[in-house]
């Protein structure tokens, strides 16, 4: 059985994805709470031969990476950053969506919203909402959002599920396949006022990645023509007139 063409094809197609999901993180390295997506490859056994077995290549399975991105001081008392294993709440149109983006923005009427005009939650799922004439908002290691010495509200906290698998929502959102955590104990998890999230892509780390994958997507481009070359003269061969 000729097995190097399909292996060499599952190969390229592995390699295809892998250079899809690079792209797409070099496209965002530099977007304020972006998750970066990363495949996780298995192999494929061929169980057509009783003493062969033939290895190949899966098309991968991508993933949302949850590691930290760098914070960057930037002195806005509507910026925020989430420290630890957290992420903020926002209201979409496909209902509730959990960020790292926290670049907020209060409107005239004292709805606090990210900057694409989504409202952002406290921890039972509620907008916020502040006073337009109190003045900057003063922001707690624990959400508490204070105008004035008053307490108006509290940034919603909440963490993942051990296992959850993400989707990406948006740019900087993502949606987990089963209900988040809220966060009730501030010590590993807490937010940071005055500073913002950048992407968690490492473009050297990607540029790095997107070249070993080239080469490998053109070593079996190489093999395939071997392979169809070896073909070709072995039905010539048996071809020719004896």
């Amino acid at each position: 059985m000729q097995t190097t063409l399909p292996v060499a094809l599952s190969a390229q197609l592995a390699a295809e994805k892998r250079l899809d999901t690079i792209a797409n993180n070099l496209a965002n390295s530099r977007t304020a709470g972006f998750r970066s997506e990363e495949v996780k490859f298995e192999q494929l056994l061929s169980t057509a031969s009783q003493r062969d077995s033939v290895a190949f290549a899966s098309s991968g399975e991508t993933y949302l990476s949850t590691r930290s991105g760098e914070l960057t001081q930037t002195g806005n008392a509507l910026d925020v950053a989430v420290s630890g294993e957290a992420f903020l709440a926002i209201q979409t149109p496909r209902g509730t969506v959990y960020t790292r983006d926290g670049r907020m923005q209060m409107l005239d009427t004292g709805e606090l919203q990210t900057l694409n005009g989504e409202p952002v939650l406290d921890v039972g799922g509620a907008p916020i909402l502040l006073d337009p004439a109190g003045g900057a908002p003063s922001v707690a290691r624990d959400g508490m959002i204070t105008q004035n010495g008053i307490q108006l509200g509290a940034l919603g906290l909440f963490q993942m599920p051990p296992g959850a698998n993400l989707s990406r929502a948006g740019t900087s959102g993502v949606v987990p396949d089963r209900a988040a955590i809220p966060v009730v104990e501030f010590t590993d998890a807490h937010v940071l006022q005055g500073f913002q999230e950048g992407s968690n892509v490492n473009p050297i780390l990607e540029m790095t990645r997107m070249i070993a994958v080239q080469r490998a997507f053109e070593q079996a481009a190489n093999l395939i023509q071997t392979s169809e070359s070896s073909l070709g003269s072995a039905i010539s061969m048996l071809g020719a007139p004896k």
